[in-house]
């Protein structure tokens, strides 16, 4: 009996973990954190909530860093390869990437498609991805470096349309509306802006200080400016959320530099919409059909995010 009992604790603890609903979740509202005009509310594992661990997979950035991972074009003709890049990895260990991610050089530089899990093997394999340097296809490929995260508003364009035309306009819109110069209209030229960069490190060095000074079992958080969600990442596991945190701030920092607004949002509205989103494993897929998107793995929710609500919460 004794044996049976525990055998069912485990059953259940491993159902729970597979999920990120309130069963596994806490919003941490009494955690907000607040930089001029964009507001984020750190997201936890609950205590003995069964924190989902990933020892032996590397995200993207670090994997490039280490040597983990060789990118290269597929090709050499843009119309049949443009949209697709090899991925090659060195080592035993597993590589997560996750839509949205940019990588740059090559012939053009690229925003990956979707979350995708590279098992190590000796085989070539394939990424989708888009564009997001329009007028560069050069006839030399350079090495593939990390990007970074790209914006909400850029990442909703790509899940919502998966339309190579809608990201090159929302990608001209953004370099347009701040006057970024450029030769390619790639959408890293932003890092290229003096003042950007000066002023886009004072938020970042806020959030990474407060990140920093808080407890180690954060694994998301929720992004406000105005009076609207910009939108949510969420990971199975501290192992994933915090090596992606520098790449995801600066995303969202992109968003409100570039159009965001004193925060004005409540909580009864925030919490409507976080219901919305955590309540169960129904309510969550339902409310991202057209919201966002889940990452499933075996069976295991291994990433959530939400996009830019561009109406305010109601």
């Amino acid at each position: 009996m004794k044996f049976l009992s525990t055998a069912c604790l485990l059953l259940f603890m491993l159902a729970a973990s597979a999920q990120l609903t309130y069963e596994t979740l806490l919003v941490d509202y009494d955690s907000a954190w607040q930089f001029r005009d964009l507001k984020i509310i750190p997201i936890r594992r609950k205590a003995g909530a069964g924190m989902a661990q990933h020892p032996d997979m590397v995200p993207l950035n670090q994997a490039l860093s280490k040597g983990l991972v060789t990118i290269t074009e597929r090709g050499t003709t843009s119309f049949e390869n443009v949209h697709w890049l090899r991925f090659n990895t060195h080592g035993k260990t597993p590589i997560y990437i996750a839509g949205g991610e940019i990588v740059a050089g090559g012939r053009q530089d690229r925003m990956i498609v979707r979350d995708t899990i590279l098992q190590p093997m000796e085989k070539d394999q394939y990424v989708p991805v888009m564009c997001v340097e329009e007028e560069r296809w050069s006839d030399k490929e350079k090495k593939f470096g990390y990007g970074s995260f790209a914006n909400p508003h850029l990442r909703k364009v790509l899940d919502s349309t998966g339309n190579q035309v809608s990201i090159w306009r929302e990608v001209d819109r953004q370099l347009l509306a701040g006057a970024f110069k450029n030769k390619t209209l790639s959408y890293l030229s932003r890092y290229q802006d003096k003042k950007y960069l000066a002023a886009e490190d004072e938020y970042f060095r806020f959030f990474m200080s407060k990140f920093a000074k808080t407890d180690s079992n954060v694994v998301g958080f929720v992004a406000i400016t105005g009076n609207k969600v910009i939108g949510t990442d969420i990971f199975n596991g501290t192992d994933l959320f915090y090596p992606q945190l520098d790449p995801l701030l600066h995303g969202y920092i992109d968003d409100v530099m570039a159009s965001g607004l004193p925060v004005t949002l409540k909580d009864p509205p925030l919490k409507r919409y976080m219901d919305r989103l955590l309540k169960d494993e129904g309510s969550q897929t339902e409310f991202v059909k057209d919201k966002g998107k889940i990452f499933r793995q075996d069976g295991r929710v291994m990433h959530v995010n939400t996009f830019t609500k561009e109406t305010p919460v109601q």
